[in-house]
């Protein structure tokens, strides 16, 4: 390696002959040194590397590389993942010519990750099942340095670069993040978990068999609507039973069904929700997603359009509250909880820098805050409508309270309105920092344009509007949610580092299955969305709040300096965690 210039970045790609190639390059991009290693000396080649000129590493994407590193032991400051990176250029607003990042179309492909079924209960946001194709990006060192250049070359002349910047190292933070949760996996109690299993269902069965709990709770059902061998896990045979008892719903949710009053509903909903604990979080569950007292989920980076986390499995993002006890500390070691209260009302406070919304929440819960301020009378007036004016609600008790916010918060309603009417024109809108809505498909803005046409069909006008609303809905919440979504990307790019500082200890009883570098050090072991859990030596868990806080307020400043809005945690420290 050459001993020259210390590196700005090293690229790492694949080699020739089965060798992987280590590159480095200087702060202008130019080559000043490289080499080629075998497999087996990667670990050691960027432990070197990393304790001698903490570059920014650069690979094709960080599930590829980094889970090899961690295995051996090695740790990365910084990355640049070049997957991550690709999608947000070729669609944000801020890339001022992003033909050449849209021409390699190789780097369009997913993470080469089986994703889960993502079709039931699937919204806007969601990973599309369609996609969940077997893919992979270009893995070899031409290739990566190749789109590196184009990748800098496209910050450089970006709009507002320095957001964009920001919102780069955060996505490549969160690649790190993602692989070093799933080395380290979520101290997971087995017992615990069959204790409430069997609470809600009954004693495991054979296989093959349904829970004596879930079979009582079926048998009512069938006897309240007068049908023995009524299949409930078939909803039209379902939907026809409950219509035969003049049950007259147009479908079998939990919403439609609770507005009845009928000796089948109480036992039908517990059903439901036995059923679903069976099939999401059931023994067979544990069998195959717990080993050696920890739960490795798979999560994706950016598997969501706004920039949230999805998961690719075992369902890290939908664990059920009543399971959350499970979650248990090693001996001698403490989880340590923190969840942002209200985080996207907050982030929208500070992207519209609304005065009277920052008031209303400072320091304090702010829906609590609203009430204060006369605008309604009640904690849960002010959740629905502030949720409606992110999410577009228009009826019920959301169009009643939404017009006093446009009134009151002006400023920050501005914005949402604004996002909404962009949308509903086919228009894109950004993130604060940078991330980009995809464009309108094709068939959208054709149905648009017809509806208009002299000779349109009747009806198809109200449907192009119904459209548009709903496409004016996304671009609404996507600002918002996007943004929020930055800003726990910091919170946790922040917490990582801090907790990579804190004294390592000797590793716990069972603490060796978090791997070689979280046995012995406090370590990030959850996350979603707007909440995070440490697992923590004992002694260190009042240090690892203290670092949540501190990363919270880093965040904020970071994305909003100068901003009065505050970002205020519910923190706890517990042996397990509660079911929430």
């Amino acid at each position: 390696m050459s001993t020259g210039p210390s590196p700005v970045w090293c690229v790492v790609g694949r080699g020739t002959g089965g060798r992987t190639a280590l590159v480095d390059l200087d702060a202008q991009g130019e080559r000043i040194g490289s080499r080629e290693l075998e497999p087996a000396q990667l670990a050691d080649a960027v432990s070197r590397r990393e304790a001698e000129h903490s570059p920014r590493w650069v690979w094709s994407d960080t599930p590829t590389w980094y889970a090899r590193l961690l295995a051996a032991g090695v740790t990365v400051a910084r990355c640049h993942d070049l997957r991550l990176i690709h999608v947000i250029l070729r669609h944000s607003q801020l890339v001022r010519d992003a033909e050449e990042i849209r021409d390699a179309t190789a780097w369009d492909a997913p993470l080469d990750l089986p994703l889960e079924d993502r079709t039931v209960g699937a919204t806007l946001f969601d990973l599309d099942a369609s996609s969940a194709r077997r893919g992979g990006v270009p893995h070899d060192i031409d290739a990566a340095l190749a789109e590196l250049a184009r990748q800098l070359a496209a910050i450089d002349a970006a709009t507002a670069a320095s957001r964009l910047r920001l919102l780069v190292a955060a996505e490549s933070a969160g690649g790190l993040i993602a692989a070093e949760l799933h080395a380290a996996g979520i101290p997971w109690d087995v017992a615990e978990h069959d204790r409430i299993l069997t609470e809600s269902l009954g004693p495991r069965p054979a296989p093959g068999h349904p829970p004596s709990k879930m079979v009582a709770s079926a048998s009512e059902v069938r006897a309240a609507l007068g049908d023995p061998q009524l299949a409930l896990d078939s909803p039209p045979r379902l939907l026809r039973a409950l219509h035969r008892a003049e049950i007259d719903v147009e479908s079998t949710s939990k919403w439609e069904l609770t507005r009845y009053d009928h000796p089948a509903i109480e036992p039908l909903l517990r059903y439901k929700k036995q059923s679903r604990l069976l099939t999401a979080n059931g023994w067979a569950w544990i069998d195959e997603w717990v080993h050696e007292g920890r739960y490795r989920p798979v999560y994706v980076p950016g598997g969501v359009v706004t920039g949230r986390w999805a998961s690719s499995g075992g369902g890290a993002l939908q664990i059920p509250r009543q399971l959350r006890p499970a979650l248990r500390a090693d001996e001698g070691w403490r989880l340590v909880s923190a969840d942002v209260a209200q985080l996207e009302p907050r982030a929208l406070a500070a992207m519209s820098a609304d005065a009277a919304m920052a008031t209303a929440g400072a320091g304090k819960d702010l829906y609590s805050g609203i009430v204060e301020a006369g605008i309604v009378a009640s904690r849960q007036e002010a959740k629905v409508g502030v949720l409606g004016a992110l999410y577009g609600g228009t009826t019920g008790d959301s169009g009643r309270v939404v017009p006093r916010l446009r009134q009151n918060f002006p400023d920050a309603m501005a914005l949402v309105d604004g996002a909404a009417a962009t949308g509903e024109r086919g228009g894109t809108v950004s993130t604060w920092l940078g991330r980009s809505s995809p464009a309108p498909e094709t068939a959208w803005t054709q149905a648009q344009t017809s509806a208009y046409l002299p000779d349109s069909a009747a009806g198809e006008q109200e449907r192009a509007r119904r459209s548009a609303r709903d496409r004016g809905r996304f671009t609404r919440n996507f600002v918002v949610q996007g943004t929020a979504a930055e800003w726990a990307l910091s919170w946790l790019a922040a917490l990582r580092l801090a907790l990579a500082r804190f004294e390592p200890v000797a590793p716990a009883a069972g603490a060796h299955a978090s791997g070689p570098v979280f046995a012995r050090r406090a370590h990030l072991a959850f996350f979603l969305h707007d909440e995070v859990i440490v697992h923590a030596p004992a002694h260190q868990a009042d240090a690892a709040a203290t670092a949540i806080r501190e990363a919270a307020d880093a965040a904020g400043r970071l994305l909003f300096p100068g901003s009065p809005v505050d970002f205020p945690l519910d923190l706890t420290i517990t042996e397990r965690s509660p079911a929430k």
